[in-house]
């Protein structure tokens, strides 16, 4: 049991407790996308109507929004390994629901249950980040991040296979058994971690999150570049089963499942963006990824007629995200140590309402102008990314007098060269 010590002799964060946090967080949110390939075997065996199976998505948006909001704040009030312990158990009960659903509307409401607690997985990140040193804090909080892409890139594909093996309902009690074990899991090896947020009230610490975008520029800059990323990462996501669908590739749905294999390989990048942030270099990290957004649409495009230039545009479009993302919680967390969970529940429920925009508009512009208005919504969208770090360094270099970092570690760079 050593290997899960929660730290290591140098103060860092141990590698078999960051394991384990890395895995909590990917079956969390796991669990908010596994009904999306099954909405059809669904409908069929509870006798509900397609439109009516399609809203289990739209509850578990709801759900993961309202989590964001009420509860991930918690964690700078409350003990936070009991708070991470006490959603996990309860998404567990959730899933639980979900698999001996007997009809729709029992199915529905446990679905935005499960993703109202699943939101345990944003308790998470910032007890990673607490717990790690500071000179580590960009590799800790990219590895758990990648634990949560992964699972929501292969969510998908997850649930396709086991549905396979017996039926839908499969996926909903291995979901729940493991959910129940990280519960447990996450109560014998978390260290106890007290909230920072003194004696206020839930009220007040509720309104504390939000006034986090009047006094930090910062997290306005972040939440809305982060906002626009994942906007441009929902897009692909979503458009994408239609391209694979139709003409040429026409697809199975498991074959299509399988394709979040490739979007996996762009997560595993998170770990090198931490990396390169520990060493100084969050700015380059954040206005290299923001370029990469842009840069992966042409080959999307052509991915219309080419399976190679589709599986290069998404490698690096979610690497690019990633980048975007990693660096972007980095320079958040290291704003007020007291307060990253209302900080983290700022910034993600700002970036989940960029995903569902992003959603909702790549339905509507395939509708009307099918894969190349959509590349050009999502070139749009990863545009402003660029736009919004630019400001956001002119802004800060002239808050502060001094050229921008990315500049000052450029010319450092080049100095040292020479």
């Amino acid at each position: 049991m050593t290997a899960m010590r929660p730290h290591n002799t140098d103060g860092g964060l141990s590698r078999g407790l960051l394991f384990l946090m890395s895995v909590a967080t990917g079956l969390a949110v796991a669990g908010n996308y596994f009904a999306q390939p099954l909405l059809d075997l669904i409908g069929r065996e509870l006798e509900i109507g397609p439109s009516r199976a399609a809203l289990l998505v739209t509850a578990a948006q709801i759900g993961y929004a309202v989590g964001l909001i009420l509860l991930v704040p918690l964690g700078d009030l409350v003990e936070r390994r009991r708070l991470a312990m006490s959603l996990y158990a309860a998404t567990a009960v959730f899933l639980l629901v979900s698999a001996t659903a007997p009809n729709g509307t029992v199915l529905l409401v446990s679905t935005a249950l499960t993703a109202l607690t699943s939101v345990g997985a944003q308790v998470v990140v910032p007890f990673a980040a607490t717990l790690a040193a500071p000179a580590e804090r960009g590799r800790v909080v990219g590895t758990v991040m990648t634990g949560l892409m992964l699972g929501l890139l292969l969510a998908r594909t997850a649930s396709g296979a086991l549905s396979e093996l017996g039926g839908w309902r499969t996926v909903y009690w291995v979901s729940a058994v493991l959910m129940a074990l990280m519960a447990v899991l996450l109560r014998v090896f978390l260290p106890r971690l007290g909230g920072d947020g003194g004696r206020q009230s839930y009220a007040g610490l509720l309104r504390s999150t939000v006034a986090m975008f009047r006094y930090e520029p910062l997290l306005r800059w972040r939440a809305g570049i982060g906002a626009l990323s994942f906007a441009s990462f929902s897009v692909l996501w979503t458009a994408l089963t239609f391209l694979l669908a139709g003409s040429p590739y026409g697809w199975s749905e498991s074959a299509i499942g399988l394709f979040g294999l490739a979007g996996a390989v762009g997560a595993l990048a998170a770990t090198v963006a931490g990396r390169l942030a520990d060493r100084g270099y969050v700015q380059i990290v954040s206005g290299a990824g923001t370029v990469l957004l842009v840069a992966s649409w042409p080959a999307l495009a052509a991915g219309a007629h080419s399976l190679v230039l589709l599986l290069v545009g998404v490698i690096v479009l979610d690497l690019a995200h990633q980048a975007v993302l990693n660096s972007s919680q980095n320079v958040l967390y290291a704003l007020r140590p007291e307060a990253r969970n209302r900080i983290n529940s700022a910034f993600m429920t700002t970036l989940f309402v960029g995903g569902a925009m992003g959603s909702a508009l790549a339905s509507a512009v395939w509708a009307y102008s099918g894969w190349t208005g959509v590349c050009v919504l999502g070139a749009t969208l990863s545009a402003g990314t660029v736009v919004l770090w630019g400001l956001e360094r002119i802004s800060t270099a002239r808050a502060t007098g001094e050229p921008p970092k990315v500049v000052r570690d450029l010319v450092r760079t080049h100095t040292e060269g020479e």
